[in-house]
């Protein structure tokens, strides 16, 4: 199974009210507070243990993509059954919220996004309990950690646990909508800032889960103001940018100071005439489903930038819709979807440059497209008599045996032309990436993903000017006008969802 394969949150709850609660004493001594900040508050670098990660790997990385902090908890064996530790082990499920417990009070939650058992792992980021000499094995990868301080008795109480929470203990479901219906979440109780924002709406939360068809959905509902020149954009480039922020991994939420000055300068630069620059507007005002303000009160009405200022306010998208914007599918569909809706075939590059989405404007990811390895190389060797110039920079390393192999499964010869291109040391072939390496589109470096293409048909594949459709015609994606029939040869598959993926970008998405 490949990471493209694997879902962040498969077999999650489908709705709120199936959430459990699991809850997790942080424990008290150093060894509890220094585990909780190591992997849980600050998170660790997924790629330095790599090695201990066994079949775990493709999951994890799904949940933890480009260099995103994983962050871990777990718990030792139980020693018998039918013990409520061995019960909370086992019935917890991908989903469920995590409440943590230090000296009678909850501390954070978080969601588990993934559930699994590694004794090497767990040993190399906790070592073992000096009591029993065992590790904590039982491991959960988490996500929308939040900090806050809440009394934890009327959570304890209601579940009979008579003083303090001693071992990890799990609420059912029908509990927990129980308590919440008649008490609210505990979190609302004595909310106080944390290192982490605290939800938007407290009293429900935003979903844990977003999937690809609400957030499209809620990015399709925009509400813009109307003005005679045509929709505000001041919503877009706000969303836009945010998305942007994503790509990069930078922080989700934005501090109000950071949000002013870039957004401001992308209203000042693409908002058209007769359109004011007031990033405060799309900050407070996009809140909703996909986007969250912290540091004021909900009730709050239109907060001007000293009010916000203030506050020390930031915004973003909620976790649950910057899980789903970190899937390049999803991602891929939310920029285009409204790069296209608000912004001319002239001025979308513009934008998607200044917000560094440039990478949507290819199927390489590449500006100007991603020249071959072999070409690049070369003119690198080459040295004339002109004045050279020193250029730094990085791109994706290519596997060159598979360059290799799938030019010689197709003799050189294009699979979109089926000329061959002869020259005196042989024909002139290049190994085009379907789904581009790299970001923002992270397509694999595999022979599935490769075509064998002559030079001008790889950019115009790059550039976007031809896709492929379902039944393999190359057509192109001005007017759908088919210009051949892909050359397919057995000993090369080429994985469809790639070739999906590219029709995505030329906007011919099934």
């Amino acid at each position: 199974m490949t990471v493209n394969e694997v879902e962040r949150y498969e077999g999650a709850p489908s709705r709120q009210d199936e959430v459990q609660w699991l809850l997790q004493p942080r424990g008290n001594g150093k060894g509890g507070s220094e585990h909780f900040r190591h992997t849980v508050e600050e998170g660790v670098k997924l790629e330095e243990y790599e090695h201990l990660l066994g079949t775990e790997a493709a999951g994890l990385s799904a949940c933890f993509p480009n260099g995103i902090p994983a962050r871990f908890w777990g718990a030792t064996p139980a020693a018998v059954d039918w013990h409520p530790k061995a019960k909370a082990i086992r019935d917890s499920k991908v989903g469920d919220e995590v409440l943590f417990y230090n000296n009678w009070q909850f501390i954070a939650r978080a969601t588990i996004v993934h559930k699994f058992r590694n004794e090497r792992l767990a040993e190399a980021l906790w070592g073992k309990d000096p009591e029993s000499g065992a590790t904590w094995q039982h491991m959960i990868a988490l996500d929308d950690v939040v900090h806050f301080e809440a009394e934890a008795r009327p959570v304890l109480e209601s579940i009979n646990v008579k003083g303090a929470l001693r071992g990890l203990t799990l609420v059912p479901a029908a509990h927990r909508r129980a308590f919440i219906s008649a008490r609210g979440v505990p979190w609302q109780q004595r909310s106080t800032p944390g290192d982490l924002p605290a939800p938007r709406r407290p009293k429900s939360g935003p979903p844990s889960v977003l999937d690809e068809r609400e957030l499209l959905a809620a990015i399709a509902a925009l509400r813009t103001h109307s003005r005679r020149e045509g929709p505000s954009l001041h919503e877009p480039l706000a969303l836009l940018w945010s998305i942007g922020r994503l790509t990069a991994n930078k922080q989700r939420l934005a501090p109000w100071d950071v949000f002013q000055h870039e957004v401001g300068g992308l209203l000042s630069e693409f908002g058209g005439p007769g359109s004011r620059v007031t990033p405060h507007y799309p900050f407070w005002r996009l809140r909703g489903d996909i986007w969250e303000v912290t540091g004021l009160p909900d009730d709050a009405v239109d907060p001007g930038p000293e009010a916000l200022s203030r506050a020390d306010a930031t915004a973003g998208f909620v976790e649950a819709a910057a899980r789903s914007l970190r899937k390049a599918r999803v991602r891929a569909k939310a920029v285009r979807a409204l790069s296209t809706a608000y912004f001319d075939s002239a001025t979308r590059p513009l934008v998607l440059e200044r917000v560094g989405l440039h990478g949507y404007l290819s199927a390489s990811g590449q500006a100007g497209g991603e020249p071959p390895t072999d070409v690049a190389d070369a003119a690198q060797r080459d040295a004339g008599p002109v004045e050279r110039t020193s250029v730094s920079g990085t791109r994706p390393a290519r596997n060159q045996a598979f360059v290799r192999q799938v030019k010689s499964w197709h003799g050189g010869v294009c699979q979109v032309c089926s000329e061959p291109l002869e020259g005196p040391l042989g024909r002139f072939s290049e190994a085009a990436h379907i789904q581009g390496l790299g970001s923002p589109h992270e397509g694999p470096d595999s022979t599935s993903n490769m075509l064998c293409l002559c030079p001008n048909h790889h950019t115009q594949f790059d550039g976007l000017a031809i896709y492929i459709d379902s039944d393999w015609h190359v057509r192109q994606t001005m007017d759908d006008e088919p210009l051949y029939e892909l050359r397919l040869d057995p000993q090369h598959r080429i994985a469809p969802e790639y070739v999906e993926y590219h029709r995505l970008l030329c906007g011919k998405d099934d």
